[in-house]
Formats: structure tokens, sequence, C-alpha cells
């Protein structure tokens, strides 16, 4: 049987996924080990990263190709705003500190913005792919975000983890609200997969390959306490 869209993209970025489920930033969410500084310091950068996935979720819907894919798209973008002001205002209440400040796990003050370089990095692949690529281009970079999260949830739910901070963290996404949205954008990808060259699918596979990687790189860059070099 041919392979849908879909399913070559997570071929490309599956090994990546096996090392995420092994990093010890995850087995710390569901043991309870984690520091509170490394959470701090994923929650911090998440809202910085967030704030331009709507943005690249906004490209995504100009460019989407139907009227409800861009409905849906743009919701998606208003939902990930959302979230950032909700959940994470609710962990910073539990943490400490404001996400805008640009503190580090160590309490280092950072850049005027706050930004770190895997964020800043990750981001701007993101925004860069999305505005200069094919709409599929962009739709496989987005989508580890999407649906990285909601394996990761679906996972670690049965294991929840003893710190009720990670454990509303786990439920957000291991909960059926969410695997829903990741179902719909991957009906969606595989619709549009029959319409492309494998020539098209191969370079959209390439981009899920590296976002994929920088989620690994998210959650070690929150697990190592990374900051500026200089």
């Amino acid at each position: 049987m041919a392979t849908s869209f879909s399913e070559q993209l997570w071929a490309a970025g599956d090994a990546v996924y096996q090392q995420i489920l092994a990093h010890p930033f995850l087995r710390g969410l569901t043991d309870g080990s984690l520091p509170h500084a490394a959470f701090r310091h994923f929650v911090v950068q998440d809202s910085h990263y967030l704030r331009d996935y709507a943005r690249a979720l906004a490209v995504c819907a100009a460019k989407a190709p139907t009227e409800d894919d861009v409905r849906a798209f743009a919701s998606d973008a208003v939902g990930a705003l959302a979230a950032e002001q909700e959940m994470h205002a609710e962990f910073m209440a539990a943490l400490g500190g404001d996400p805008a400040a640009g503190v580090s796990a160590q309490g280092v003050s950072q850049r005027a913005d706050g930004v770190l370089p895997t964020t800043r990095a990750y981001t701007s692949y993101l925004l860069a792919t999305v505005y200069s690529g094919s709409f599929a281009e962009g739709l496989a970079a987005v989508l580890p975000c999407y649906w990285i999260y909601a394996r990761v949830g679906q996972e670690l739910l049965a294991r929840s983890s003893p710190d009720p901070l990670y454990a509303r963290w786990i439920a957000g996404y291991g909960d059926e609200q969410f695997q829903s949205v990741v179902r719909r954008v991957l009906e969606l990808a595989d619709r549009l997969g029959g319409e492309l060259s494998e020539a098209e699918r191969r370079r959209a596979a390439g981009h899920f390959a590296v976002t994929a990687r920088y989620e690994w790189m998210f959650w070690d860059a929150a697990w190592r306490g990374e900051s500026w070099p200089v």
C-alpha cells in the first residue's frame, strides 16, 4: 500500500521522537524529579515561542487551500496565543516571576527580549519556511509542534506525575480536545499529500525532520538551563 503523507512525515521524525521520550526532562516530568527551575525555563521560552508560532499559523491560514482550512488555522493561531496567556500565566503564578522578564533557570538575566538561542533558532526557521515555502512545506514545519506534543501527551497521560504542576501540563496535551485538533491537521495533510509530487513530499518531510529536532532541542535547552554564551 502507498504511504500516506502523514506517515511519510512521521517517518522523517520518528527517530527523534524516540529520543524525546527518553529525554531526562520528560522523565523528570512523570516521576516528579524535574527541578522547578528547569520547568520555569521551559515555560518562559514557550511563551516566547508561541507568539511566533501563532504568526506561523496565521501565514499557513493565508495560504490554506480551502475556506474551512483558513478558518481552522486562524483559530489555531488564536488558540496558541490563548494558551500563552492562560496556561503559562497559571504556571508562572505557581513558579514565581513574569515570562516576559527573560530570566534563566539559574536566575541570570538574559538579553532584553528574553528569547534564548534555541527558541530564536526554532522560530526563525518556522517563520522563514512558512513565508518562503509552499503551503505543504509550511504545514510540515508547524506540524511537529502539534503532533509530537499530542503523542507525548498520550504517552505521559497514563503515568501523570506526583507534582501537581507537571500533572496539569501533561493533562493539557493528553486530553481529547487537543487530540482532536491534531487529527484534523493530519487529515488535511493526507488530503493535501495526494496532490503533491514526490519531490514536494520529500521537501516537506525535510522540514518536518528539522522542526522535530528543534522540539528535542527545546526541551534539552530547558534541561540544561541554556543561556546566551556572550
